[in-house]
C-alpha cells in the first residue's frame, strides 16, 4: 500500500511524496501531539480525584514536558540511525499503553511516572516530521513541511477544547481513553502506509547523541534559527498561559468559554502552507522579517486600544499564532537543507530550543502577570520576538 504513497528513490534521489500520504502525516502529527496538552486544561478534575493536592497535581503538566524533552534529545536522533518505521511504530504503541494506564490508574505516584512516559512516546510526532522532509523533494520540501505543520498545530490548539468537552460529558479518564484510540488509529494507519525508510549512518547510539555538540558548533543556521523560534514560542506559551487567567479575571469568562476562545488559534495554521511556499520560491529571509515582526506588534491591539477588549486578545491571538506557524516552517525548511543524513537530529536540536523558549514563557507567565497585569505580560511578549528581529537583522542571512 505504502508503494502508492511514496513512490521509491532512484539512484541519488529522494522519494516523492503523494498529496494523500502529506494528509496522512499531518493528521497523524496533530493526533501524536494533542497527547502533550489534553491535562492542561483538566488538572482540576484529576487532582480530587486522584487524591493529589495542587502543587502536586501540577507536576502533571511539568512531568509530560520533561519526558518530551527527554525524548526530543535521547530518542529523536536515532531517527538517523535506525529504521524510521519500526522506530515510529515502537514509540507509538508504547504512547497507546501509556495513555491506556493513564485512563485506569488511581495510585498519584504511578500517574505522574506514566505523564512524564506520555510526553517521552509522544516525540514521534518529530520523528515524522523529517521523515516527510527526506521524502519531499528539495523543490516542494517546505510545503510539504508547512501541510504538515499545519496538522501539528491544529492539534496542539484543538487537544484543550477537545480534552474540556469529553472531561465536561464523560469524566476525565475518557480523556485519556480518547486519546489512547486516537493513537491506536494512528498506529493502523502507519502500519499499513508509511514507505520504510533505512538511514545510511552507521555510528554507534553514543557517537550518534555526541555528534549532536558538533552539530550545534558547525552549522550557525541551526544554532540562529532555533534561537528565533525558541524566543518566538516563548512569546507563544506567554500568551496562551496568561490569556486564559485575564480572561476570567477581567471579562469573566466560564470555562466553555475559553474554550471557545481558544479555538481562535486554530486559524494560525493557514500561515504553515504560506510560509512553505514562500521558502521553496526563495523568499525565505523576507519572509522572515515579517513573521517576526507580526509577532512582535501583535500585542499592540490589546495595550494601546484597551476599548478591544476580547477582540483585541482574539487579535493578538491570530497574528501571533500565524507568525509563530511562519517562521517554524521556514525554520524547518532551511535546517532540512544542511545534511539530510543529520535530519532527525537537526530536529532534535531545533526542538529542543523551542521547547525551552515554550518553558521559559510559561514559567514567566504567571509572575508577570500577577504583578503587572496584562500590561506587564504584553511587554515581555513583545520583547521576545523583537530580540529575535534585532539579532535576524544584524545577522543577515549566515552561510550554512
Amino acid at each position: 500500500m505504502s508503494t502508492n504513497l511514496a513512490s521509491p528513490a532512484h539512484a541519488g534521489t529522494a522519494p516523492t511524496m503523494a498529496r494523500s500520504l502529506i494528509l496522512l502525516f499531518a493528521f497523524c502529527c496533530g493526533a501524536i501531539v494533542a497527547n502533550l496538552y489534553y491535562a492542561q486544561p483538566i488538572i482540576s478534575l484529576i487532582a480530587p480525584d486522584l487524591h493529589m493536592s495542587e502543587s502536586t497535581a501540577s507536576l502533571i503538566v511539568s512531568l509530560t514536558q520533561i519526558g518530551y524533552a527527554a525524548g526530543l534529545f535521547f530518542l529523536v536522533p536515532l531517527g538517523d540511525l535506525v529504521e524510521n518505521k519500526k522506530l515510529m511504530i515502537a514509540t507509538a504503541v508504547l504512547s497507546i499503553g501509556s495513555l491506556a494506564a493513564a485512563a485506569t490508574l488511581h495510585e498519584p505516584g504511578l500517574f505522574l511516572g506514566i505523564s512524564l512516559l506520555i510526553g517521552f512516546t509522544s516525540v514521534a510526532v518529530q520523528l515524522l516530521i523529517p521523515l516527510a522532509a527526506h521524502f519531499a523533494p528539495a523543490e516542494t520540501r517546505g510545503r510539504v513541511v508547512g501541510t504538515i505543520m499545519s496538522g501539528l498545530l491544529l492539534g496542539i490548539l484543538l487537544s484543550r477544547p477537545i480534552a474540556s468537552f469529553i472531561a465536561g460529558h464523560f469524566g476525565w479518564r475518557a480523556v485519556f481513553g480518547f486519546g489512547a484510540v486516537a493513537m491506536a488509529l494512528v498506529t493502523l494507519l502507519l502500519a499499513l502506509t508509511l514507505p520504510g525508510r533505512r538511514p545510511d549512518h552507521t555510528a554507534s547510539y553514543l557517537q550518534l547523541i555526541r555528534s549532536l555538540q558538533h552539530l550545534i558548533a558547525t552549522l550557525p543556521v541551526l544554532r540562529q534559527r532555533s534561537l528565533y523560534q525558541g524566543l518566538m514560542f516563548g512569546s507563544f506559551s506567554l500568551f496562551w498561559t496568561a490569556v486564559p487567567v485575564e480572561l476570567m479575571n477581567h471579562y469573566h469568562l466560564s470555562q466553555s468559554a475559553i474554550a471557545v476562545f481558544s479555538l481562535v488559534g486554530a486559524m494560525g495554521a493557514t500561515s504553515a502552507p504560506i510560509a512553505g511556499r514562500l521558502a521553496d520560491a526563495g523568499h525565505t529571509h523576507r519572509a522572515t522579517v515579517i513573521a517576526l515582526a507580526l509577532a512582535a506588534i501583535s500585542y499592540v491591539p490589546v495595550v494601546l486600544v484597551p476599548g478591544l477588549g476580547v477582540f483585541g486578545l482574539i487579535g493578538t491571538g491570530l497574528l501571533l499564532d500565524f507568525a509563530v506557524q511562519m517562521n517554524m516552517v521556514l525554520g524547518q525548511r532551511e535546517i532540512y537543507a544542511l545534511d539530510p543524513k543529520s535530519r532527525n537530529r537537526l530536529n532534535s536540536i531545533y526542538m529542543t530550543s523551542i521547547f525551552v523558549g515554550g518553558a521559559v514563557g510559561s514559567a514567566v507567565a504567571s509572575t508577570l502577570y500577577e504583578h503587572g497585569g496584562w500590561t506587564w505580560v504584553a511587554v515581555a511578549g513583545t520583547l521576545f520576538p523583537l530580540l529575535a528581529l534585532g539579532r535576524f537583522l544584524f545577522v543577515g542571512k549566515p552561510a550554512h
